[in-house]
């Protein structure tokens, strides 16, 4: 199971955790506002009060051992900056950061967060699946149910057609279109067939997405 810990529970950083742990991941919510982490302590896995800009304070949650840290803290500057350098002097594997502006992108990525996200461009959701399964390049996400996943084609189906592995009857899935050296095909025929390489772009409902993304 993937363990994360998101600091900040505003409304992106509670979206966040609140899919992650309803995607099968470990999940530490943490917020030095006791009401936030009061609200959202049924949804995740622990919920703590704390201040992250204290590195002992992180240190004693061991968040060390933790595969990913998202960073929630926005209009903050100092405290999301601060708590950014806590976590990485830490050695947290693979660090997320929520910017206010491109400003604040730069400053983030210059103390070296793996990934920095402006919520006005990425909503939650959309974070929380693409972190909780690496092999997502890409996740749109049409309603509570339905979606877009974009996916590496997995090794089983090279040199397989789509006729041969019927897609549609076996995962509920609807092929849409396949990214090969730089095009696209759209609508591919049933005598599609697959190679090392193709990336494949999905549509149907959350059940049908997760098979797809286990494959």
């Amino acid at each position: 199971m993937k363990s994360y810990i998101v600091i900040g529970l505003g409304r992106f950083g509670s979206q966040v955790a609140r899919q992650l742990y309803h995607l099968g991941c470990e999940v530490l919510a943490m917020d030095v506002r006791s009401e936030l982490v009061q609200q959202i302590a049924n949804d995740v896995t622990h919920a703590v009060v704390g201040d992250a800009q204290d590195k002992e304070v992180l240190k004693a949650l061991g968040v060390r051992n933790l595969e990913c840290a998202v960073v929630a803290i926005g209009d903050d500057l100092s405290a999301s900056v601060l708590t950014t350098m806590n976590l990485k002097e830490l050695g947290v594997p693979y660090l997320v950061c929520k910017a206010h502006d491109e400003t604040h992108r730069k400053v983030l990525q210059k103390l070296g967060a793996d990934r920095v996200v402006i919520p006005e461009q990425e909503n939650g959701a959309r974070l929380a699946r693409s972190l909780s399964t690496p092999n997502v390049l890409d996740y749109i996400e049409l309603s509570a149910d339905y979606g877009i996943v974009e996916v590496p084609a997995p090794k089983s189906w090279w040199e397989k057609t789509l006729k041969d592995l019927n897609v549609r009857a076996k995962l509920g899935a609807n092929i849409i279109a396949i990214r090969r050296d730089g095009r696209i095909n759209v609508s591919p025929g049933a005598d599609f067939m697959f190679r090392e390489g193709d990336v494949i772009v999905v549509l149907g409902d959350a059940q049908a997405l997760e098979k797809v993304q286990k494959l």
